[in-house]
């Protein structure tokens, strides 16, 4: 149902065959990218989902590693064909930061719509996306403005046609109400929850890069199918290194994962000096065993569960 790519792994800067970090989620053709730093659009072109259909934009924050590929991929994605709107979502600042960087792509041939959230909206605010597709932000610790993000897939409760049958409800009506629409019949109205089993449950997809390990982002990123986390260093000897950039080492995130019960983490925004980080891989599986070596353009396809 969620086809997820990690499109780079790398921090600061782009490297020979590292990419700068940024996550490309599909789902039902259409797609979302998180970051979009120098470079994003040649490792998009190298996986080859396409550009045409890239519906969002969220950033993280507004360091140069996490924007600065922004214009050429609008104009890319202006070439692919493009003519509906397109949204970015991101800290404040957004609106400013876009139009500097959209300076040298003055004629897009689509529209863009900026959602730009503060700290206090970001804890509450949850955009649907698609029918049954939201994204929720978290503010995490960095040296500017940064948010953590988690895209959920939500799962329709199971349609009974023997509960439509007993309100003598018309076979012609069952598809809208397994589609979650209300449907009018009459003079009396019909939900879908009049029709339906228990809830159940959906898929969940963290990301959080730039951070300080933080108390609620456990919270945050709870249950989720895939965490997908920044690992800057690999040697807990960088620690205070990592502390003072606002950053984690791999153990670090390989706690948040155990805490907060995720089913599989990937390590991702490595610094440039840190050529090989399969090396320090133990570091986080001896606290979290589910845990990946993030590279660029590693893919995964998470499907509802098989309900018994």
């Amino acid at each position: 149902m969620l086809d997820i790519c990690l499109l780079g792994t790398g921090g600061m800067m782009p490297l020979p065959n590292r990419w700068l970090t940024a996550l490309l989620v599909r789902y039902q053709g259409r797609k979302i990218l998180i970051d979009c730093g120098e470079g994003t659009q040649i490792t998009l072109k190298t996986l080859g989902w396409g550009f045409k259909t890239i519906d969002v934009i969220c950033f993280t924050h507004y360091h140069g590693d996490h924007v600065t590929g922004l214009p050429g991929l609008l104009l890319t994605i202006g070439n692919a064909g493009r003519t509906e709107p397109l949204t970015l979502i991101g800290p404040p600042g957004l609106k400013k930061v876009v139009e500097g960087l959209c300076v040298i792509t003055p004629e897009l041939p689509f529209e863009i719509k900026l959602i730009e959230v503060n700290e206090e909206e970001a804890k509450e605010m949850r955009i649907e996306i698609d029918r049954g597709l939201f994204i929720k932000m978290l503010p995490v610790f960095h040296r500017i403005t940064c948010f953590a993000y988690v895209l959920e897939l939500e799962r329709r409760p199971k349609f009974i046609p023997e509960k439509a049958r007993t309100l003598n409800i018309p076979v012609e009506y069952w598809k809208h109400l397994q589609q979650g629409e209300t449907v009018r019949i009459n003079d009396k109205i019909y939900s879908p929850e009049m029709v339906s089993g228990k809830k159940r449950k959906g898929l969940k997809i963290a990301y959080c890069t730039d951070s300080r390990p933080v108390e609620n982002l456990v919270d945050f990123i709870a249950d989720a199918d895939l965490f997908i986390c920044e690992g800057m260093y690999g040697d807990d000897a960088d620690k205070e290194q990592a502390k003072k950039k606002k950053h984690m080492v791999f153990s670090e995130a390989a706690q948040l994962a155990r805490q907060a019960g995720v089913k599989e983490l990937w390590l991702t925004h490595f610094s440039p000096a840190l050529t090989e980080p399969q090396n320090f891989i133990k570091v986080a599986t001896d606290i979290f065993p589910y845990t990946k070596v993030g590279e660029d353009r590693m893919t995964k396809n998470l499907n509802f569960l098989e309900e018994k």
